[in-house]
């Protein structure tokens, strides 16, 4: 696929630009990538950094892309879609935006080939997670072009239920916003007891990296782990105690079943 692709983006913001530089590090040529993008700074944004042609409307040369992605807010997924479908209906789809169940996007394009993925921000960085979903007709080799295109950005899962991909939202989708909120506390707190905020936020990024990788290279429970660093009656208890008097996990677990709901509700809000 990655030898003679031509790969189409319904959408070029962020997402769409992190899986383009991706493609592109990975030696597919910008001329393989066409991308549809109504917001012209965008368009030449994505000119500057990638060289890739983007246009304002979808037309008649996306017939030529055997793969496409939807990049799109979930509020203006049906509209593109119908904009675009009568050009797209012989290519595998490839969706991002949130939400946006898959029997919602076969319906407004006439086909069963498609794929369901939740990313999230660090793919900018080539550190990305992300799930994926596939409907009954899409082939095992199309999951490994959807596969290919997808380890550009990161590392990626698959999930067997659709509804699993509400949680992923909830989880990893919109999980950098509370790594960057704990980050954020952490540094305030740096800087309350006598750190610069540069040395706070360098501390604090450092650990989060740091305590994630350990947990990526060790097989043992994220429990115990944490009781490693967690002497009786020592600093790491004062603050863990702290927490648990303040129910800080309990609230932190109702936020991301918040999370979830909000995910479902954007299905029925935006799918019909």
């Amino acid at each position: 696929m990655m030898d003679d692709a031509r790969i189409a983006f319904i959408g070029g913001g962020n997402m769409a630009s992190a899986i383009i530089g991706g493609l592109i590090r990975q030696g597919l040529a910008p001329a393989q990538i066409a991308v549809v993008e109504p917001f012209a700074a965008q368009r030449a944004r994505l000119q500057q950094d990638f060289g890739v042609a983007a246009e304002e409307h979808a037309g008649a040369s996306l017939a030529a892309c055997r793969l496409v992605v939807w990049a799109v807010k979930p509020q203006t997924f049906k509209e593109a879609a119908g904009q675009a479908s009568a050009h797209v209906q012989q290519a595998l789809h490839l969706s991002v935006a949130a939400g946006i169940r898959s029997d919602s996007i076969a319906a407004w394009l006439g086909t069963e080939r498609i794929v369901r993925a939740m990313p999230n921000t660090p793919a900018l960085v080539g550190k990305g997670m992300t799930a994926l979903f596939a409907r009954g007709s899409v082939t095992a080799a199309e999951k490994m072009q959807v596969e290919q295109v997808i380890a550009t950005t990161g590392e990626f899962l698959w999930v067997e239920a659709e509804p699993q991909l509400d949680a992923v939202t909830a989880l990893s989708g919109s999980g950098p916003a509370y790594v960057f909120y704990f980050l954020e506390a952490m540094t305030q707190a740096g800087a309350e007891m006598g750190l610069d905020a540069q040395q706070a936020r360098r501390l604090a990024v450092g650990t989060f990296a740091g305590a994630s990788e350990l947990a990526r290279a060790s097989q043992e429970p994220l429990q115990v782990l944490r009781e490693r660093v967690t002497s009786k009656g020592g600093t790491t208890y004062a603050a863990l105690t702290s927490m648990e008097q303040d129910q800080v996990k309990a609230a932190f677990v109702k936020a991301l079943h918040a999370a979830c709901r909000r995910a479902e509700e954007l299905g029925d809000e935006f799918g019909r």
